[in-house]
């Protein structure tokens, strides 16, 4: 028995159909950037809340500091954004006491698709999640300033954020530019033929550069010096491009996804009261 095989011009065609086809129809990015978990993490106290978002919800986790439980109110409104393997209820509680002797309530959002928010989990969808959480939150706090928080991927929710509605000011711990990281440092090795076209897929709505050069908002750049998964020169280039006053605190030998700590959480405490008072003005 002979296997029929494709004349060369034939299978050449092949290989581009199916290549294009991966590349328009595979959802490269989703799948290689997102971690989605849906499993039960325990909240630490937490409170559940969630919103509607594109004919499904949105999930938050709310938690208070021990002076807005004292006093009934909070002073300030932390939204917060995790990085891309992680989820909100895991330290949305613990996180809330980070602001010192501070009047704080924080909300982080899991994306589409992580824990109880609906799904799918794509990266198209996590910058109009991003808007939804914050219109939220606005609502509710009213006046008060809000603060958005951003930790790697994030960090692009946030300046997405930023870009488009009125913020008091930005924490950003370690921000990707995830199209120049996808070029730049994973081009090579596939002469840019998957590169190129994924670095293309990655919504505008998460260009960090782009939008960085939009904000005038005061903002604290958290960068950590070892940081294997965002390389620290991806980092320097959304610190380049924004455009509001900014504070950059380096975490001397810290890796992506160390704890803020020790001379770190000083230095970061310090540049919270830099922050926060120019809250007034806005």
């Amino acid at each position: 028995m002979r296997l029929k095989i494709f004349p060369r011009p034939w299978r050449l065609l092949v290989i581009v159909v199916v290549y294009f086809a991966v590349i328009l129809f595979g959802r490269l990015p989703d799948h290689l950037i997102l971690f989605p978990t849906i499993s039960r993490i325990d909240a630490h106290g937490a409170v559940r809340k969630t919103v509607p978002f594109e004919n499904g919800k949105l999930e938050l986790w709310t938690a208070k500091s021990q002076l807005v439980q004292a006093n009934g109110h909070a002073d300030t409104y932390v939204l917060r954004f995790y990085g891309n393997a992680d989820r909100a209820e895991r330290w949305t509680a613990d996180e809330a006491e980070m602001w010192g002797n501070r009047a704080v309530e924080i909300w982080g959002m899991n994306y589409p698709g992580f824990g109880g928010s609906t799904g799918p989990a794509k990266l198209a969808r996590i910058g109009p999640a991003a808007l939804t959480a914050f219109d939220a939150l606005h609502h509710e706090a009213s006046s008060h300033p809000i603060v958005v928080f951003g930790a790697s991927l994030g960090a692009t929710a946030a300046l997405h954020i930023a870009a488009n509605r009125p913020v008091a000011g930005l924490i950003l711990h370690n921000p990707p530019a995830l199209r120049e990281m996808i070029l730049r440092q994973f081009g090579w090795w596939n002469l840019w033929l998957l590169a190129g076209p994924i670095a293309l897929q990655v919504p505008r709505d998460l260009d960090s550069i782009a939008n960085a050069k939009r904000v005038h908002a005061p903002a604290i750049f958290l960068l950590a010096e070892r940081d294997e998964v965002v390389a620290p020169r991806f980092h320097r280039l959304v610190v380049d491009a924004y455009a509001g006053e900014k504070r950059v605190i380096a975490l001397r030998g810290a890796s992506h996804n160390s704890p803020i700590e020790g001379a770190a959480l000083a230095d970061l405490h310090g540049a919270l009261e830099w922050l926060l008072p120019k809250q007034d003005h806005h």
